[in-house]
């Protein structure tokens, strides 16, 4: 039963995503990167969360509530902040300049060599933190559910390594053959399954829990750990034991702050989705039904953590990202188990092909067509795209099991080596669009300081500062030292933002509003909890 529900719903998802694309012309550059240029608003938020959400989220936040409480919320809520960014700034601005890559906004308002370093940059981050712990996740939670390895007579190592395997190859042909578009048609159902599935988990806990009461179940985990609802940690931010620190309420107004606008307005592999609507309206359509979504997603990958902790109270404190999985063959009937597999297959290869598709863009666009082939049509740019996203996939597999055991979870290391390649590349794209007198070698001056200040801080001399507190830190010394540079290396080229007519670009009416109401529920959420 497990199996069939799973193949049921995974086969669905393919075979309606085939079906819906089979008139998509595959051979072309906006058809291959960027789905035609022909996404709705829905598409776009499905596409943007469940690239988000992925296994990484699923085990390693709700594994981080399990032991933390509910102070990691601020990865989640604060997103929607981000998103009425994206929507009222940047998309406009990008989707006026036509552009395909953000890598290109950096060679239009700097040079092209700047465009090249961080591209590079962003697709060695995809290749060494994003996918290999993305699989790697995914495959822990399949194992842990399906016991692959009882299942094949192997040790539970080989069966990780076959679960790998099997969800890198399944990922690497949607991404490889389908393009953009059927990586957001895919994502849109699988987002569709992970609302019910994830939410189901929560509401047949509390239900059991509460002996056929939700509420009074909720009462129940709420006595019993009444500080694993408090989203404001006291946790030290500076000194002693702040190195050891989760996630303290200071550096939410400092280098989160700066996170947050990176990942959710200058990511490729996240934006990328909306610079593919179909007019500006959609994109942002998109944009913000995203933040609604991310308003509402800790109920699946924080509160189950915490419901976990009623179940198994601290006897998991050392093997916290097992919990989730724990959880779900405690509490779903066996049929369902199945299902949420399923899910949990469509979150791996959503981030996984989401990842490969951005990276095989970045590097046809961006490297092949300026160094290797400048004459490459749009046939040879799509072939070269697929190729690489081959090429990044088998390194992806092969370093997947390796980042087993981090010991303040998977999803913390996660972001303290993303901290690596977000910051310095933040503050680059928002010197572009907020500091006209940076120049394109004040650029890669910060670049270059903030790379180094970073792991020379958090890595090396591991100084007693919590790592998003080095990321406020960092940005703010990037600017500067971009500044500094720029006046004995001035900027001789004016950039002005032109409409090249990609797109309709007539605003969303209801933007604005929705904007205002995303603000009031993040400050209302803060106030409650």
């Amino acid at each position: 039963m497990q199996f069939l529900t799973f193949f049921l719903f995974t086969g669905f998802v393919a075979a309606y995503a085939s079906w819906s694309l089979r008139k998509d012309r595959l051979d072309t550059q906006d058809g291959y990167f960027l789905g035609g240029r022909s996404l709705t608003g829905l598409i776009i938020a499905g596409s943007m969360l469940l690239t988000n959400i992925s296994t990484e989220h699923l085990i390693g936040l709700n594994g981080s509530a399990y032991k933390n409480g509910a102070i990691i919320i601020a990865w989640e809520v604060t997103s929607a902040l981000a998103l009425i960014a994206a929507a009222l700034y940047f998309i406009p601005r990008y989707l006026k300049m036509g552009l395909t890559t953000i890598p290109e906004f950096l060679e239009k308002r700097f040079d092209g060599m700047t465009r090249t370093i961080i591209a590079l940059l962003l697709i060695i981050s995809f290749v060494s933190t994003l996918l290999p712990i993305v699989l790697y996740t995914g495959a822990l939670n399949i194992e842990s559910l399906f016991e692959i390895s009882n299942l094949l007579g192997i040790t539970k190592q080989q069966g990780m390594w076959v679960t790998v395997l099997v969800v890198g190859f399944i990922g690497s042909v949607y991404a490889i053959f389908g393009g953009l578009k059927m990586v957001a048609y895919t994502d849109t159902l699988n987002g569709v399954g992970l609302l019910i599935a994830g939410l189901a988990v929560p509401l047949i806990a509390l239900y059991d829990i509460g002996d056929g009461n939700v509420w009074h179940g909720l009462s129940l985990v709420y006595q019993n750990a009444p500080e694993k609802f408090n989203v404001i940690s006291d946790e030290p931010a500076i000194g002693p034991g702040s190195r050891e620190s989760i996630l303290p309420f200071q550096v939410l107004f400092s280098g989160l702050i700066i996170n947050q606008l990176y990942f959710w307005t200058m990511h490729q592999s996240i934006i990328q989705r909306a610079l593919g609507a179909v007019s500006l309206k959609e994109a942002q359509k998109g944009l913000l039904y995203t933040g609604i979504l991310k308003i509402l997603i800790p109920l699946v990958i924080i509160l189950p953590g915490i419901i976990g902790f009623y179940y198994f109270d601290d006897s998991l404190y050392d093997a916290q990202d097992t919990v989730y999985p724990l959880l779900i063959k405690r509490i779903l009937p066996v049929w369902m188990t199945g299902f949420f597999v399923a899910v949990v297959m469509g979150a791996i290869l959503s981030t996984f092909n989401s990842a490969l598709n951005s990276a095989a863009t970045i590097f046809s666009l961006g490297i092949y067509k300026r160094y290797i082939n400048k004459n490459a049509g749009e046939s040879r740019l799509v072939k070269t795209g697929k190729m690489v996203s081959a090429i990044l996939a088998v390194f992806a597999i092969g370093v997947a099991p390796f980042v087993a055991n981090a010991p303040a979870g998977l999803y913390q290391l996660l972001q303290q080596l993303n901290g690596i390649f977000f910051i310095p590349i933040a503050s680059v794209i928002l010197a572009g669009f907020f500091f006209p007198r940076v120049s394109a070698q004040g650029a890669k001056a910060g670049l270059l300081f903030g790379l180094l200040f970073y792991i020379m801080m958090n890595f090396v001399f591991q100084v007693n500062l919590h790592f998003v507190h080095i990321w406020g830190i960092e940005f703010v010394l990037n600017i500067l030292i971009m500044h500094l540079v720029s006046l004995n290396w001035v900027n001789t080229n004016p950039f002005t933002i032109t409409d090249v007519g990609a797109v309709d670009m007539h605003p969303w009416k209801y933007a604005k509003p929705l904007s205002m109401a995303l603000v009031l529920v993040t400050v209302i959420i803060y106030l409650l909890l």
